[in-house]
């Protein structure tokens, strides 16, 4: 797979702002990614080599739009974990 395909977006909320400065960083990855994946495409995209990555599946939430009712769908999140004092600028990525 693409690394491009595998870390889809960096998801930039007050939390993992917070994370950013235990050199912490979170993205949205494919589904079927495993840490591997994860990590091996990370290095390609961003030349920089990863200490950790933990991943976190989330379930879709349900949801009603008058009598029709189904789920939002389902995604997968990765926190990255980096050595101490390297960072990388997640704005030109």
């Amino acid at each position: 797979m693409d690394p491009n395909q595998i870390l889809i977006r960096p998801i930039i909320t007050e939390k993992s702002t917070l994370l950013e400065k235990e050199n912490k960083y979170v993205f949205e990855v494919h589904p079927k990614a495993n840490k591997i994946e994860i990590k091996k495409a990370f290095e390609k995209i961003y030349k920089v080599k990863p200490i950790k990555v933990n991943i976190i599946k989330l379930k879709g939430k349900p949801i009603r739009y008058g009598r029709t009712s189904g789920r939002t769908k389902s995604w997968k999140k990765a926190i990255i974990t980096l050595k101490k004092g390297e960072k990388i600028d997640l704005t030109t990525a």
